[in-house]
């Protein structure tokens, strides 16, 4: 009888990384057919359906801007409780990934210097490789024990 890999719970989880470019010069240009924020409720709906088809699914958001890039959103570290903005109701992953998101705004908007057109995407796309990285050690590692 050939032995058959028992399937781990783990084959069905995934992490999803993603970059948004918040480059006020690239979404307020006159050639753009789609507003930043029409664009992001379709990425929240997006992610929130990545969520739903499995709540062990990890979804991490990294906001690219003018002068800096940093992670607005990480499941694994999120509570699932709800939060209230502005008297209505939003799940959990939307309401606090628009207040990261604010926050990164702000922050970037203030660090503005030159008033630079350039993006930050690799910088995004070096912290997507790490934290791909890292799940990927810890992954291993717990493998690796013999415990």
């Amino acid at each position: 009888m050939a032995l058959v890999r028992s399937k781990l719970y783990s084959d069905d989880v995934s992490l999803l990384v993603v970059l948004i470019d918040t480059n006020p010069f690239f979404w307020g240009g006159p050639n753009t057919c789609l507003s930043f924020s029409t664009f992001l409720s379709h990425v929240l709906a997006f992610l929130n359906s990545v969520r739903l088809l499995n709540q062990l699914n990890q979804v991490v958001v990294i906001a690219s801007g003018v002068n800096s890039c940093n992670f607005i959103y990480d499941s694994s570290s999120s509570s699932s409780q709800p939060v209230v903005i502005e008297t209505r109701t939003t799940p959990a992953l939307s309401s606090k990934l628009l207040l990261n998101l604010e926050e990164f705004l702000t922050t970037d908007q203030r660090l503005t210097g030159d008033n630079s057109m350039f993006s930050l995407l690799s910088g995004s796309l070096s912290l997507a490789l790490c934290c791909i990285l890292d799940l990927f050690f810890l992954v291993l590692l717990s493998l690796l024990d013999l415990t």
